[in-house]
């Protein structure tokens, strides 16, 4: 009898136990469990803007190195927690974005969503990740949309938002080219009227300078009419501001009607290494050289920081996690650069993370990545939703293939 007693509580104690780790389980946040946390995001591996492919394959590099690395507490990856890294093509087409942003958040039950890509793709998603309560976090665009945090509390950008970089450009032309004409070449949508915008900001008075805007669709095949309508108006300045591919197709452009303009200026997102050797291929060095843009994170390509800790980091981890990778690819490092944030996010979320936990931690950033340039800081508050805001003007060089900084570090707080 006292055998069977035993047994009996024995029996009981089991599975009040089980009882309770059960409910523990439960009370975890969705995609985390105690082996990892799974995230996730949408990018364009397929159509008009999939020259920005490389950004996941940057960012699960340095997932997949982090889940190696014992932090603080003396457990891999984060409290002993892998990350798990899921994204899906959506061709940049906002219709393929909701559908499979839907598939991330009902059936992989990610955690959170990072890195997401594109002004109008995210766009279309921001309003149901909210309503679900589900971060959108470092969304890979500076649209002054994803710093609304008000209407939107559960979304935040990362980059350098592109009224601010717009206002910068316009600010430098009427200090250094205040009599010349611009003309503008830019994507019709919000992502190309934000830089509009900016431009016309930091002109100020010289706004008038303005002398035409030519805007296009992101899925035209051609800029012929916009570039032969900015020649004809006499433009000494050409502003471009466009995703990569059309980019690249009005420096061809340009060539093809003998225009050289006396200036080009570039925006940030099109203005790497890579896609200027494709613009020197498709057109010439004159047409090239000289253009200005700027910059926030080091160029993998300039000698002057191949021993610095963040690019060596870069590289080796490339080297064993993404071996057919070109490296030389700024894009690569975007991912990689983004990912390192995203990881120190979920860590400083705690050891039993809720969405909550993690918005909190990214609307106070207050840290150093390792792969900005120097003296770049990243910063957040509750009213300032951009972590990336500081940049250096940068110039290309056709003869070296390379972008060359200049001048100071440049703030650009707050196109919001």
């Amino acid at each position: 009898m006292k055998r069977r007693l035993g047994l009996l509580v024995a029996t009981s104690v089991v599975a009040a136990t089980a009882c309770v780790t059960a409910l523990a389980g439960s009370q975890l946040a969705p995609g985390v469990s105690s082996r990892a946390i799974t995230i996730g995001g949408t990018f364009p591996l397929s159509g008009p803007a999939s020259s920005y492919a490389p950004i996941p394959v940057g960012m699960k590099a340095y997932f997949q190195y982090r889940n190696t690395v014992k932090g603080t507490d003396h457990k891999r990856a984060i409290h002993g927690r892998k990350i798990n890294w899921i994204y899906y093509d959506d061709g940049y087409s906002p219709p393929n974005t909701v559908q499979q942003t839907r598939k991330l958040v009902e059936e992989n039950h990610v955690f959170a969503l990072f890195g997401g890509l594109g002004t109008e793709p995210q766009t279309a998603v921001e309003d149901y990740l909210n309503q679900k309560k589900v971060p959108q976090v470092f969304v890979s665009t500076g649209a002054t949309e994803f710093g609304n945090y008000k209407l939107h509390p559960w979304t935040i950008g990362w980059q350098p938002d592109y009224v601010a970089e717009g206002t910068i450009y316009g600010k430098y032309a009427a200090a250094n080219w205040p009599t010349k004409k611009i003309g503008v070449i830019y994507q019709n949508d919000d992502y190309g009227n934000d830089y509009l915008n900016g431009l016309r900001k930091g002109l100020g008075a010289k706004s008038a300078n303005i002398v035409t805007t030519q805007g296009f669709a992101v899925t035209d095949t051609s800029v012929a009419q916009q570039v032969a309508a900015v020649r004809a108006s006499g433009a000494d300045v050409v502003a471009i501001f466009a995703t990569p591919s059309p980019t690249i197709r009005t420096y061809a452009t340009m060539k093809a009607l003998r225009y050289k303009p006396e200036q080009v200026i570039l925006n940030s997102v099109s203005a790497t290494d890579t896609f200027m050797k494709a613009a020197l291929a498709n057109s010439d060095a004159a047409t090239v050289d000289g253009s200005i843009s700027t910059s926030y994170l080091m160029d993998p390509q300039n000698p002057k920081y191949a021993n610095t800790p963040g690019m060596k980091l870069y590289r080796a981890q490339m080297a064993k996690y993404a071996p057919q990778a070109d490296a030389n690819n700024v894009l690569f490092l975007y991912g990689f650069a983004k990912a390192w944030d995203v990881a120190r996010a979920l860590s400083l979320a705690g050891k039993n993370p809720t969405r909550s936990k993690l918005m909190n931690v990214v609307r106070h950033i207050n840290w150093t990545n390792p792969f900005t340039l120097p003296g770049v800081k990243e910063k957040t508050t509750p009213s300032d939703p951009f972590p990336l805001s500081q940049v250096k003007l940068i110039r290309f060089n056709a003869s070296t293939g390379l972008w060359t900084e200049f001048g100071q570090l440049l703030n650009g707080r707050g196109g919001t």
